[in-house]
């Protein structure tokens, strides 16, 4: 089994080696092949790599190169995590909508499409290279905005499906509130990328979120950044993502007041690039902890062996809605838990929603829509046209401030402007 992975010098692939060493009874990978164009922090990253696999016995091959083309002779599963313009794009990307009074944030929001616009056209490169030299394999995508993009590899007919790390951080959030494993506990996950609330937590065949909303409502609020007044209004746990829009004005002080995390993002990685350096250091660095993507390669292991395995799991997934929210077209792309085996992904029956919860995935959900086709068609009016249809944005004269600012912030990542 070969697993490719695009965007091999991102300061995630350490997370990735190994979780791919510990996990390889249950994954038995045979070489994992590093691609990107950054050939110095590839030959650094795999580096640590190879120390990583000597400590940890080595259970399969690690190689790197820049040529994505001859890697992916042989690839079983292609994934992909790349950052188009790399931290300074991102810085971007939460700076500039802040000018408007609106939220700056990589995936939500202004900042959301651009990074959107940047990389659906790159990832469908790559794709279409996938399709020509690996026919048979999977492309699993981790880079955001994953609904956008996985919903344009869909489009195009690429055999893929989305994973985010948002749904198992809340298992092992809910595990350690109940004293449990992680294996105990299966929440109900459902609604959009990024846009998801926890509406149930099995724990032994009892659904057991009411009871943690009523005595620890202050401890998961703390853990969504939202007030305990928000949980126990819902009912359910929103993700960390929600506080966009729910306490939007709060949030926006507070990215306008404070260092963006991009700042944060970018100090981090220099600190992972001196670890990695370092000839001496052969296990994961605690500073990778705070990078984000924790549980990312527990996630992509428990994912990757439903596709590829005899058996088959359950696994939040991002995918074509197919009728499982009865209230957005069949060809949306959603998350939520599915069955994963065989090479098949099925949405196991979604928890009844709210009203004002199906109304925000309806309306975020088209708004992808029309990213999607900004993304792959270009053009300012489609830009404007998905700005428009944004809930944190939704007025024509911030639509064409932001059209006007993304434009030029991307003009050197977008082959029509």
């Amino acid at each position: 089994m070969k697993i490719v992975v695009v965007g091999g010098a991102s300061t995630y692939t350490p997370e990735l080696i190994d979780g791919f060493a510990r996990q390889h009874e249950s994954l038995p990978i045979d070489e994992v092949v590093l691609v990107d164009p950054a050939t110095d922090r590839l030959a650094l990253i795999a580096g640590m790599g190879e120390r990583m696999l000597r400590a940890g016995g080595r259970p399969y091959r690690l190689a790197y190169t820049e040529d994505l083309r001859g890697a992916l002779d042989g690839a079983t599963v292609v994934l992909i995590q790349i950052r188009v313009g790399g931290q300074r794009t991102r810085a971007n990307d939460e700076s500039f909508p802040l000018e408007s009074g609106c939220i700056g944030q990589e995936t939500t929001g202004a900042g959301g499409l651009a990074k959107a616009m940047r990389t659906v056209p790159v990832v469908l490169d790559i794709a279409a290279q996938v399709a020509e030299h690996a026919p048979d394999a999977w492309i699993v995508d981790f880079t955001n905005p994953v609904g956008i993009v996985t919903r344009a590899l869909l489009d195009e007919g690429h055999r893929a499906v989305g994973l985010c790390n948002v749904a198992i951080g809340m298992q092992h959030f809910f595990a350690r509130l109940l004293e449990t494993e992680p294996d105990e506990v299966r929440s109900a996950h459902v609604g959009l990328n990024h846009l998801t609330w926890e509406a149930a937590v099995d724990h032994r065949g009892e659904d057991v979120l009411p009871r943690l909303i009523a005595t620890r409502s202050e401890d998961i609020g703390h853990r969504v950044t939202l007030p305990a007044a928000v949980i126990d209004h819902l009912g359910m746990v929103p993700s960390y993502y929600l506080r966009y829009y729910y306490h939007h004005d709060d949030v926006l002080r507070e990215l306008l007041d404070g260092p963006s995390r991009a700042e944060e993002v970018m100090r981090i990685e220099r600190e992972l690039l001196d670890h990695y350096a370092d000839p001496s250091v052969d296990q994961k660095p605690e500073a990778l902890s705070r990078r984000g993507g924790a549980l990312y390669s527990e996630s992509a292991v428990q994912l990757m062996s439903s596709l590829l395995g005899s058996g088959s799991g359950v696994h939040a997934v991002n995918a074509r809605n197919a009728g499982a929210l009865d209230f957005l077209p069949s060809e949306a792309v959603i998350e939520a838990n599915a069955e994963v085996g065989g090479g098949h992904i099925r949405f196991l029956p979604t928890p009844a929603l709210p009203p004002s919860v199906r109304g925000l995935i309806a309306h975020v959900s088209a708004y992808e829509k029309l990213a999607v086709d900004a993304a792959v068609r270009g053009g300012r009016r489609r830009v404007v046209d998905a700005l428009l249809a944004h809930p944190l944005i939704g007025q024509w004269s911030l639509a064409e401030q932001l059209a006007d600012r993304l434009i030029h912030e991307n003009s050197e990542h977008l082959a029509w402007a």
